[in-house]
């Protein structure tokens, strides 16, 4: 049986597992869900997946998605108005 396991890293090295791969370069919630766009404003906390790792085993994947906070200012181009 081969199983894929998908986590986020955040920046503080914290792991949490999440239920599928991540696009590169994505924007994700707290919780490793991708945001819709345009944001409701800059003030949300979003991450972007700024790195992903794939460890291979046998009988398995481990895909770990590094991510990085965002600014209010880096997110002005994401958000309405």
């Amino acid at each position: 049986m081969f199983t894929e396991d998908f986590y986020i890293i955040f920046p503080e090295g914290d792991t949490q597992e999440v239920p599928c791969r991540l696009p590169f370069n994505s924007l994700v919630g707290i919780n490793g869900e991708p945001l819709s766009l345009p944001l409701p404003s800059s003030k949300v906390l979003a991450y972007r997946v700024a790195g992903i790792r794939v460890n291979e085993r046998r009988g398995g994947n481990e895909t770990y998605h590094l991510l990085e906070a965002l600014s209010a200012e880096e997110l002005i181009p994401y958000a309405r108005g």
